[in-house]
């Protein structure tokens, strides 16, 4: 009879969905622990009007790790076009609103929208407190939201909630505790990850963990929040935050030998080139706290923010 082992990845954005694929890939009993602080777009637009908790990045989760055949999943990605009452709005975003009504709130409207699904897995708020996210940038700048902190001049420096230490979902405490494998996702560091971490005794769980913990650094920087961070700064931010011994392996993309650096350019919200850098001294600067790297060459060439799926999904295999 063989063992299932359980597997859990922290996050938020589109990151944290590429890693629940692999995950479910490689017959992880798979849970995802989702930021709460999300307050822009139709998330936010959702969270002011009805006082429900941001829906966007459990709904992307719930779709990652929906029947592969499930139609209805599909569909909860439309996105109705701006304009009108329901414009900008995604319908797996409204059906979220709708379920948290009529079933009795957003826990409830998780569960339910993973039967109707067929989820492979469970999708947790990482807290069900309605919190707000603030922080200080590179100028000593207070900035408050995660919109606003994401979308800022910045560099961010430091970020911390209101209220300060929010409790905890259990179950997602829970799911911690007995996983075997955590991945901390690749995503926004400061808006999509490190907000997890903030709510009280999520990062003490992990540290006290005999689970594999792995942190999958990001390919690019993004304008506003890790501009000129390298993979080290990456790391030293987690740590900053309540991390520290809670990594045993971090994932640093390097380019192969046929790349060339910068050659690729990303969106707007990104630097110029995919690159975060990790030379050697860089990469010497995580080993230095105690923690394994494993490199490899992880871009998508055709959507060079990215993590290539069948790349990321390889690595975290050899590393899990």
């Amino acid at each position: 009879m063989s063992i299932v082992r359980k597997g859990v990845a922290i996050g938020g954005g589109t990151g944290l969905p590429a890693v629940l694929r692999c995950l479910l890939g490689m017959d992880f009993d798979t849970s995802a622990i989702v930021t709460m602080a999300d307050d822009g777009g139709s998330s936010g637009a959702l969270r002011e009007e009805f006082g429900i908790l941001p829906p966007g990045d459990v709904r992307n989760c719930l779709v990652a790790m929906a029947n592969p055949a499930s139609e209805l999943a599909r569909l909860f990605q439309f996105r109705f076009e701006a304009g009108g009452a329901i414009g900008g709005h995604s319908l797996g975003n409204l059906v979220l609103a709708a379920l948290s009504e009529s079933q009795g709130g957003f826990p409830e409207a998780v569960r339910a929208a993973e039967r109707l699904l067929g989820v492979r897995g469970h999708v947790f708020p990482s807290t069900l407190a309605d919190v707000r996210l603030h922080g200080i940038d590179a100028t000593g700048l207070r900035v408050e939201g995660q919109a606003a902190l994401a979308h800022g001049a910045g560099p961010i420096t430091k970020v911390g909630m209101t209220p300060d230490s929010p409790e905890a979902y259990t179950p997602a405490l829970q799911a911690l505790e007995a996983a075997d494998v955590v991945v901390i996702a690749p995503g926004s560091l400061f808006t999509s990850i490190i907000p997890n971490f903030l709510v009280d005794g999520v990062a003490a769980t992990l540290r006290e963990s005999s689970a594999r913990r792995v942190y999958v650094c990001n390919l690019a920087n993004q304008r506003g929040e890790t501009q000129g961070m390298d993979a080290a700064d990456h790391v030293d931010a987690l740590i900053s935050h309540g991390l520290s011994g809670c990594l045993d392996a971090v994932i640093v993309h390097r380019l192969s030998s046929d790349a060339v650096a910068g050659s690729l350019l990303c969106d707007d919200d990104v630097e110029n080139g995919v690159d975060v850098p990790a030379d050697d001294d860089v990469l010497d600067r995580i080993r230095a706290h105690g923690i394994q790297v494993i490199t490899a060459d992880l871009v998508d060439r055709d959507n060079p923010c990215h993590h290539a799926p069948n790349r990321l999904c390889r690595v975290l295999n050899e590393v899990l």
